[in-house]
């Protein structure tokens, strides 16, 4: 395995572990540090800029959360936010903050982590409705100019946008 699959195969990981501290956090109650020393700190032991990168996203999932519920809200029609499943807003929460605070992480790699963590963590549903979700999200953004991309974090933008802007198109016509 090169180090580039090593990176993707952590930073799931990293990721699942995230999402798994938001649950319990929103469970327990506590504060961010013990959490993150007991939910996230354990797993990913010997890896630094792997547990660097989990503390920081779930720091910033918390920083982000009143604006990705925001999106979310205008994004989920018919649905409110208590009936979500709790996993699902997590997830949701914890991409919208990936669009906003990691520059070179490409939004549609986060939006692929996001659905299969969906998949392994939540309902059999969930996937796909994470999917709608974020790509409508990551739409919106786009056309706001609110997607903070650079470098690394532009790959497939440009097929991602054409997609969503067809499906929209697709939307509006039916």
């Amino acid at each position: 395995m090169d180090s580039r699959q090593n990176t993707v195969v952590n930073r799931r990981t990293a990721r699942e572990c995230v999402v798994k501290a938001l649950y319990a956090h929103t469970m327990g109650g506590g504060n961010r540090d013990h959490v993150i020393s007991t939910v996230i700190r354990p797993v990913l032991r010997g890896n630094g800029s792997i547990t660097e990168f989990a503390e920081r996203l779930f720091k910033a999932s918390f920083d982000t959360a009143a604006r990705a519920d925001e999106l979310i809200r205008a994004h989920t029609n018919n649905w409110e936010m208590m009936r979500m499943a709790l996993v699902d807003r997590h997830i949701l929460r914890m991409a919208i903050c990936e669009f906003f605070h990691f520059h070179d992480i490409p939004p549609k790699v986060t939006i692929n982590e996001a659905i299969d963590i969906a998949k392994r963590y939540s309902t059999a549903r969930s996937g796909n409705f994470i999917n709608g979700v974020l790509d409508a999200v990551v739409y919106d953004l786009h056309q706001k100019d609110q997607l903070n991309k650079s470098g690394r974090g532009l790959w497939g933008m440009d097929e991602l946008v054409a997609r969503l802007a067809a499906k929209e198109q697709a939307a509006d016509n039916s």
